[in-house]
């Protein structure tokens, strides 16, 4: 379980096929205590599991599945990606309640920046729109974000200066696709009251 709060950037080391998915390393980071073994870690939004090694760098194996529904596998070396530490018990929840599993890859489709700040909107399928309320949260390559603005096939959010510096959403260009998590709390609504709304097709 995550927040959105990114605590750290990381940097792409390699992104290496192997069978049946590819092998994730970053580049030697300090996260304040060594990552154990086991360990969860939200790489742009994706919860990944932490394998032993003997340099003291991150590395985790993407399934085929997590390179299908996420945009891991278009990391390439030298990239900056978002980190975010498992939350632990008796911690803040600065952001919203984020699990680290992706629901869609979005695309970057508009920027305007407003002096320091900045309103940024992505695309997201259609089918996820019961899920995007003005106001609400989703999570953006893991950043806790609140929706602005949605329509049936998008969303903006207004970045402060302290995203765009310690985020890579900074880094974002046009078309550059991101990964998209909906707030847990609305697919749970949609899911329950599903039987009882009218049918709008």
């Amino acid at each position: 379980m995550f927040t959105g709060i990114i605590e750290h950037l990381g940097t792409v080391a390699a992104l290496t096929p192997i069978e049946g998915g590819a092998r994730l390393e970053l580049e030697p980071i300090d996260l304040g205590s060594p990552l154990r073994r086991g360990e969860s870690l939200a790489v742009n939004g994706v919860c990944l599991t932490s394998l032993p090694n003997d340099r003291g760098v991150f590395v985790a194996d993407l399934s085929n599945e997590t390179l299908s529904v996420t945009s891991l596998g278009r990391l390439v070396r030298g990239t900056r990606v978002n980190l975010e530490r498992a939350l632990a018990l008796g911690a803040l929840l600065g952001g919203h309640i984020v699990q680290g599993h992706v629901d869609a890859v979005g695309q970057l489709v508009d920027s305007r920046r407003e002096g320091e700040f900045a309103v940024f909107r992505w695309s997201f399928p259609r089918e996820f729109g019961d899920f995007i309320i003005s106001k609400g949260s989703i999570a953006v390559d893991g950043v806790s974000l609140t929706v602005v603005e949605p329509d049936a096939t998008s969303f903006a959010a207004a970045l402060i200066p302290e995203t765009l510096l310690r985020t890579n959403l900074g880094d974002s260009r046009i078309g550059d696709a991101v990964n998209l998590e909906f707030d847990m709390m609305a697919k749970y609504a949609v899911k329950l009251l599903g039987p009882y709304r009218p049918n709008r097709d």
